[in-house]
């Protein structure tokens, strides 16, 4: 057996081993990239995964990196070797000068001259890489590609192993009643890959308050030099968080004047030097304005009154509703479009969509009442719409479709009228309540079968004005309701 085949056979017995054992993700990710420098002889390697909103991704483990280089700055999806998350695995001969690097100065300072990457797939989609990390300039031969793409097939295993070991946890907990109801949310980045501590108490309360709002943040991603002797750093100053949905940076202080000073200065140095960067240094009361001021919540209330958790934010929303505009614009093109909406709930919806669509349009309302006796209730129109639809593109935007029956009706009202074609939008399919079959031709997001308010939708006439979307807690509901 030649050597290098030994080195694999030795990488393959180790990885495996540490796959299968019981210690947390982040320590078998580590072992991992240690095997993968070993057996390829090269300076480092690091595990990236993609972030939960895909725009950037996070190094979650690395081996033979400086803090330096792994600091270098938040890596842009779009960006950074942009073509392994299109499921390629790509070798950079020289990173200083290759336009696929992001930070080639960083590289640089590292002394980094080639990198092998390979994707890291899950259930057919790529979720991070692996990158391998060399010194002396190398061109990657065949063989070596393909042990670190069967090295990414083990991490794979081992983030699907900690994810149900973490759904099994989760299950649990909440069979003893102490969990919040989080399985029918968008999943945050995997606990074992978020610190265990922070060096403060303030920030360990600013990430709940972040979580809560589903606001993506990076917990010191970036350290930043402020002071050199010849090459040599002296001094760097390394920002708490990254909030990727605002490009800015946050540094937590208490209100002990010594460190606001000497906080304040290493600030003020960093605006001087990387006038680029966004950074803003805080205290409690500074960072409940700004979340105020990005309409996260109001003032002096960390949560919501009665809601249990944000299901979507303000910036998923909006990401997403921009998306169904521009394949609803696209599929439109030429026709003569009518949005028809059913006031209320829809107002947010409406207002945000069409603004967003690129195509001449009309739009309409209509309103509706429900009456009846013993628990059927009957749909009656209260507000019909002021313009003809006859021979026009009918497009009905719906702020949330559960059972179908009111919408199933509407149809029927608006198709008796001789549209050219008539279609449904709606934000939130909560599909699990469907009584009636009705076609839905442009989704937000399919939901579970709890209680949802903000961005338009109302509990007893309130949350309309919600930026985002939560769900009521059941207590809260039933509280209300006595």
């Amino acid at each position: 057996m030649v050597e290098s085949e030994l080195a694999y056979s030795q990488a393959f017995k180790q990885i495996a081993k540490s796959v299968n054992s019981s210690l947390p993700l982040a320590k078998i990710l580590n072992s991992v990239a240690k095997s993968i420098t070993k057996a390829l002889r090269a300076t480092g390697c690091s595990m990236i995964l993609l972030s939960t909103q895909k725009r950037h991704l996070d190094i979650v483990a690395a081996y033979g990196l400086s803090d330096m280089y792994l600091k270098k700055g938040v890596l842009d999806a779009d960006k950074s070797l942009h073509e392994v998350m299109e499921g390629k695995t790509i070798t950079i001969f020289n990173a200083k000068e290759d336009k696929r690097t992001q930070y080639p100065q960083a590289a640089d300072i590292e002394g980094i001259s080639s990198i092998l990457a390979t994707p890291i797939f899950q259930g057919g989609e790529v979720i991070g890489q692996i990158r391998v990390y060399t010194r002396e300039p190398r061109r990657y031969s065949h063989t070596e590609k393909d042990f670190v793409s069967t090295v990414a097939n083990f991490v794979s295993v081992a983030l699907e192993k900690a994810e149900l070991r973490q759904m099994l946890e989760d299950r649990h907990t909440e069979n003893v009643g102490k969990s919040q109801k989080i399985a029918a949310t968008p999943k945050l980045p995997p606990s074992s890959l978020r610190p265990s501590t922070f060096g403060h108490p303030s920030e360990e309360e600013f990430v709940k308050l972040l979580d809560f709002y589903r606001i993506e943040w990076l917990y010191e991603p970036r350290s930043f030099p402020l002071k050199w002797e010849g090459d040599r750093v002296t001094e760097m100053f390394t920002p708490d968080f990254y909030l990727p949905e605002l490009d800015l940076y946050i540094e937590l202080t208490t209100l002990k004047q010594s460190l606001i000073t000497e906080k304040n200065r290493k600030v003020r140095r960093l605006r001087e030097l990387y006038p680029d960067i966004n950074i803003k240094l805080l205290t409690k009361n500074d960072y409940l304005k700004l979340l105020a001021k990005y309409g996260y919540g109001s003032l002096g209330a960390t949560k919501i009154r009665g809601i249990d958790h944000v299901l979507f934010s303000h910036t998923q929303i909006q990401r997403r509703v921009r998306a169904l505009a521009k394949q609803i614009s696209k599929d439109y093109a030429g026709k003569k479009l009518v949005l028809v909406g059913v006031l209320k709930g829809v107002l947010c919806f409406m207002s945000d969509i069409m603004q967003y669509i690129s195509i001449p349009l009309d739009i309409d309302f209509m309103a509706v009442s429900y009456y009846g006796s013993d628990g059927e209730a009957t749909v009656k129109i209260t507000k019909d719409l002021d313009i003809s639809i006859a021979g026009l593109d009918v497009l009905m935007v719906e702020d949330i479709v559960d059972t179908g029956m009111t919408l199933n009706y509407l149809l029927g009202h608006l198709a008796s009228q001789a549209p050219a074609s008539l279609r449904v939008c709606t934000l939130l399919d909560k599909r699990v309540r469907r009584l009636v079959n009705v076609p839905l031709h442009y989704i937000g997001f399919e939901i579970p079968d709890e209680f949802v308010v903000g961005y338009g939708l109302d509990f007893h006439g309130e949350y309309r004005n919600l930026p985002f979307i939560g769900v009521l807690s059941p207590e809260f509901i039933d509280e209300v309701q006595k």
